[in-house]
Order: structure tokens, then sequence, then C-alpha cells
């Protein structure tokens, strides 16, 4: 179902996008062109970082026998033309040493140009929640966008965007293993909870020297957790369980949450936005409620 959404999302930012039909001859039917490929940039905002060398040596063995199935899609950026969607095509075709490239030339403002990048990676499923997550920030913090309209464009729920955006609080050796996969997303919404950066790295050592699971991270944070709570003193507020419990509440409603706990009492503090958010909080608890 998202893809869908996603598909329309991407339609809407490049008008011919849904009549791509394989076609890349050059009668230009759908104003698609060869461009020099020595003319074609890659896009330094593309939220993809990483592209697996063999991935792209196999591509290329695709195109040499079928041809560029789909055109990329690019923008005319100072007499260069830069990368909008399809930046893997480009890197096989030059491991073939093509000198021309199918293209659908488009005209979009830097912000159009990283959103649609952003949805086809989304849309094909090429990013790491890493590289999810830089790319939701770029927009934000260049492009003066809210969470919630970033949302919107997205056609994401506020809280995945809130959760993705969590990721970037871990330290940076955690990243890197996020980012080569040693550990998964699962893992790092368990470890985004904890605030010491050094425990953190300590618990994703143990992760990929142990090859454990979601659950078997849980409860070793639990069991560090208990022999904690016997050393320090009992009204010690911010221990593992709380920050994981904190954690949980924080995803479920996609917005901070605090925990205010003293000898057994306390209070749950959840932040909204806007009426609109706030609204939809309470759909999300009302809708507990129900079940």
């Amino acid at each position: 179902m998202k893809k869908s959404v996603l598909g329309k999302g991407l339609s809407s930012l490049i008008p011919n996008y849904e009549n791509i039909d394989n076609n890349t001859s050059k009668t230009n039917k759908n104003n698609y062109i060869d461009i020099d490929i020595n003319l074609i940039k890659a896009n330094t905002n593309q939220p993809r970082k990483f592209f697996d060398e063999d991935s792209i040596i196999s591509l290329a063995e695709s195109i040499q026998t079928h041809g560029i199935i789909q055109p990329l899609i690019v923008s005319e950026k100072d007499k260069f033309y830069m990368i909008i969607a399809g930046e893997r095509r480009y890197r096989a075709a030059k491991h073939l040493n093509l000198s021309k490239i199918p293209c659908l030339i488009v005209e979009k403002s830097d912000e159009e140009i990283l959103q649609i990048s952003l949805i086809e990676n989304i849309q094909r499923q090429d990013l790491n929640p890493i590289e999810e997550a830089h790319a939701f920030k770029n927009l934000i913090d260049n492009f003066n966008i809210t969470q919630e309209a970033l949302s919107k464009k997205l056609s994401l729920s506020r809280s995945s965007v809130t959760n993705k955006l969590r990721l970037l609080k871990l330290s940076n050796v955690v990243q890197d293993y996020i980012l080569n996969e040693e550990i998964s997303e699962g893992h790092a919404k368990i470890l985004v909870g904890i605030k010491d950066e050094n425990l953190q790295i300590e618990i994703s050592n143990k992760i990929i020297d142990e090859c454990l699971n979601v659950r078997q991270t849980e409860k070793l944070i639990q069991m560090l957790n208990n022999n904690t709570s016997k050393k320090e003193p009992k009204n010690k507020i911010n221990n593992t369980y709380i920050t994981s419990l904190k954690t949980k509440l924080e995803n479920y409603f996609g917005t901070k949450v605090s925990i205010n706990d003293k000898k057994n009492k306390g209070n749950i503090q959840i932040e909204y936005y806007s009426p609109e958010d706030l609204n939809r909080i309470l759909g999300l608890i009302y809708l507990n409620e129900t079940n």
C-alpha cells in the first residue's frame, strides 16, 4: 500500500513519471533524449550514500544485454545535468563506458530534487535507515520543513519520520554499524533510548559478536538494568527500564515523551506541536481504549 502512495507522490512531482513505458528509442516518445554521459553529474544531496559495487556490476551486465530499460531523470544545472533518479544506472553505464544515456529532463528546485530522490529511494527500499534519517534532517534543516509537513510530502506517518530522526542521536560508531548492516533498525530503536554512548557501543558489539536478535537485546538491557539497580540508590530515576519504556512510548506516539518518576509515583507527558498533532495522539489513545 505504501509503495502505491509514494508512486502517486512521485508522479505529482514528475508529471510524466507514470508514463515511463520502457521505451528508450530515439523517437523521444516521452520527451527522452540521449545525453552525453560526460555531461551528467551525480547529485551531491543524493540520500543514498553507499552503493554496493557487486550490484552495480550485476546491473551493468543486465544493461549490456537488455539496454537501459528506464531512463534517468535529470535536471539541467549550469550546463550539466544533475541526476534526480537513476544513479545506479548511471554508475553501471560508466562501468560499461557507454557514451550516452537516455534521460528525461525536468525543471525542479533543489528542494524538489531532494524530495524526488528521497521518494524514489524509499519506494525502491534502497535506503539504509541512517541514510533516510540524514535525508529527512536535510529537508527539515535546509528547506524549513516541519516534521508534520515532511510526513505529508513523503506519504509517511509522522511517527515514522520522528523515529527515523531519533536514530541520529546514536553514537557515530553505532550509526556506522547500522550503515554496514551489522545491526538492524530494530536493534537501533532499542539502543537510542540509552544515553550513554559507551554503553550503546558496548551493547552493539555484544549484538554483533553473539548474533543477538531484538528480543535477546531487550533482555540483555533489562538484565543490565537489574544489575545496575542493585548498586544504585532506589530513588535514582534515570535507569535503563524507564529509558526503554520512554523509547517505546515515543515510538508509539511519534513524538517526545517524558516520564517523571518519584518513589514509584509520577506522571507521563506527551508533547504535541499543533491541533492536528494533538488529534492524532488522542486518536491513538482512543484506539487503544476501544481495543
